[in-house]
């Protein structure tokens, strides 16, 4: 009697959460059905994806597929002399060769490449030794490319039939040139000395006021100290410089004086007069016995 006393719910009860229970019920059914159906459509977008990306995927590869593999098999092979350094694809194709093949002539082609013999299109990136063979008696150079690879191979044979201008004839062991009167083109004539070193050498004597020993050109920095040998010492007077009248932006654009010692040597000149010899200035800090040495050539009072 207890315990239905205790389970006992009025009819209004009983009807609500009988209600609630069939809308529950209700719900369930309602989520199986076509929460599932959201979950298997969600899939099968997810899935298309997939399957959309490795179709473009494969697209792609059977775009470019034509430079994996030999497409021959499809094109009649012809044979008729050609210019490889002028032939278009559609000759190049015909001939019986892939169009990995012809893209690799039009790559060097464009970078400038040419075909001088037979030989040189025998080095192509991914021709066979076979197709070489095949090919090799249908090649016809034109006379252009022809001419030019004759002057090379004539250069080559033998170096001093040239152009003596653009390539002069060094001097022999033995021969020497005027240290001060060479231009550039004698000076190039020296074994180790080009165009640069020459300028070089032209610009340095003239900011020196010319060389008055060999020796000097070992201050030109990387010039060879074998070159030397092939100058001589013509002793022709050097330009001098007016030591006791020039101001400090004069004194120093000669090469032997930097700032330091043009101001010295003007400051020196204000306090005790005129410079009567290089020796008055060793008592200075900025001066080294060398200094005064190699300065004394180009220093008039």
């Amino acid at each position: 009697m207890f315990l239905n006393d205790f389970f006992y719910l009025p009819r209004s009860d009983r009807r609500v959460i009988f209600t609630l229970l069939v809308i529950g019920v209700v719900l369930c059914g309602l989520y199986l059905c076509f929460g599932s159906n959201d979950n298997n459509e969600s899939q099968k977008v997810a899935l298309s994806d997939t399957i959309r990306k490795a179709e473009q995927n494969i697209g792609k590869s059977v775009g470019n597929i034509d430079y994996y593999y030999d497409d021959k098999s499809d094109r009649v092979v012809e044979r008729f002399s050609f210019d490889p350094n002028t032939a278009d694809s559609s000759q190049l194709l015909r001939l019986g060769l892939s169009r990995w093949q012809v893209k690799n002539i039009y790559k060097y082609r464009n970078k400038g490449g040419v075909f001088r013999s037979r030989e040189d299109f025998s080095r192509i990136y991914g021709l066979t030794e076979k197709q070489y063979r095949e090919l090799e008696p249908y090649i016809r150079i034109s006379s252009d490319y022809q001419q030019a690879r004759a002057r090379w191979a004539e250069y080559k044979g033998n170096e001093y039939v040239r152009d003596s201008i653009k390539y002069p004839v060094k001097l022999k062991f033995g021969e020497t040139i005027s240290l001060n009167n060479s231009d550039t083109t004698e000076l190039k004539k020296v074994p180790g000395i080009g165009s640069g070193f020459a300028r070089a050498i032209v610009s340095y004597r003239n900011r020196l006021g010319g060389f008055y020993d060999v020796t000097q050109l070992a201050e030109i920095d990387g010039l060879p100290d074998e070159a030397l040998d092939y100058f001589r010492n013509d002793h022709a007077p050097v330009k001098k410089i007016a030591i006791n009248k020039l101001n400090v932006n004069q004194l120093r654009k000669h090469p032997y004086i930097n700032f330091y010692q043009a101001k010295a040597i003007v400051d020196f000149r204000r306090l005790r007069g005129d410079v009567q010899d290089l020796s008055d200035l060793r008592l200075l800090k900025e001066f080294t016995n060398e200094d005064i040495n190699r300065l004394r050539h180009y220093v008039a009072y």
